[in-house]
């Protein structure tokens, strides 16, 4: 299963997000629910990155299926609404395929 922790701090303001293990719907090469949620993943950190000024820090362990991504600055109206995209794509995977294969978690700082 994919474990989705959505990291907010007491304002309900995004922090960052936890990806951690596989989901497990297909082998390894067939996995739709695992390849959705890690291009989500990915796409959000990149536009991140490309279409903002917002600082981070990022982790990745491809073998643990893990990626930790977490703001160290300000967060933009650009950032927040991004993280908003991937947490409705994400919440559509799992109200498709069940929380047997990813469930999403929400995290306050």
């Amino acid at each position: 299963m994919v474990k989705t922790t959505i990291i907010k701090d007491s304002s309900n303001g995004y922090r960052g997000f936890r990806f951690v293990g596989h989901a497990g719907y297909d082998e390894y090469g067939r996995d739709i629910v695992c390849a959705a949620a890690s291009v989500l993943a990915q796409n959000t950190v990149n536009s991140i990155e490309t279409l903002t000024e917002d600082k981070f820090c990022c982790q990745l362990d491809e073998k643990k299926g893990m990626l930790k991504f977490r703001f160290t600055g300000t967060v933009s109206k650009e950032s927040k609404l991004l993280m908003d995209s991937m947490v409705l794509g994400l919440t559509s995977i799992e109200e498709t395929y069940g929380s047997q294969y990813i469930k999403i978690l929400f995290e306050e700082v």
